[in-house]
């Protein structure tokens, strides 16, 4: 029998279901849910972690970078389910500042070698404990901020010293759907995860 077949209560609770037989995640994904059940804002690098880390530059001025659609999607469901995300990046980028208006991101920090002040500024503005807060960088750059927040994440490709300070390591690498990883185990700890499938399985975006 096809969906159609079942009344609008049966077809959710069919999709919730759907959405509760994930594949089996890994040991260390179910080691970090009960931080991140806390987590109220989700920091994130640029390069390397929403990009591959290539920046092409052109003929003239300027730069191109290539994005995620995957992440960017996985950003919107956080922020839907009242997840905050922000941007601490060394680079200041047209680019960079382009995709942070699409995603309608709260908080971006271009062009900022002190990552760790731009993180306290943040705390300053929101009322935020660190306990609350998560970030996921892939350099040397990002590891004072990795060493305060309540979780730390980093991609498949980010340096050693960096993975061997985050709570959890993504599968996947940046640029190709590590941010969408982290917003999932996000949504999943905090219990958000299965419903906001099944609505979108429905057509409820």
């Amino acid at each position: 029998m096809g969906d159609e077949g079942y009344s609008d209560c049966a077809l959710t609770q069919m999709l919730r279901e759907r959405a509760a037989k994930r594949v089996e995640r890994s040991a260390a994904w179910k080691a970090v849910l009960l931080k991140a059940r806390k987590v109220e804002l989700l920091l994130l690098d640029v390069d390397g972690v929403l990009t591959d880390g290539t920046v092409y530059y052109l003929p003239e001025a300027g730069e191109v970078k290539g994005f995620n659609t995957q992440d960017g999607f996985g950003l919107r469901i956080l922020q839907e389910a009242g997840i905050s995300v922000g941007l601490i990046t060394a680079r200041n980028s047209e680019v960079v500042n382009r995709r942070a208006k699409d995603l309608k991101l709260k908080h971006v920090y271009a062009g900022c070698s002190d990552k760790a002040a731009a993180y306290a500024e943040i705390l300053a503005q929101t009322g935020l404990k660190p306990e609350q807060t998560a970030y996921m960088g892939d350099d040397w750059l990002d590891l004072p901020v990795l060493a305060k927040v309540g979780c730390a994440f980093a991609p498949a490709n980010a340096v050693l010293e960096v993975r061997q300070q985050a709570d959890y390591v993504s599968e996947r690498s940046g640029g190709h759907g590590a941010v969408r990883e982290i917003c999932e185990l996000l949504l999943e700890a905090q219990g958000l995860l299965a419903a906001l499938l099944a609505r979108y399985s429905q057509g409820q975006p």
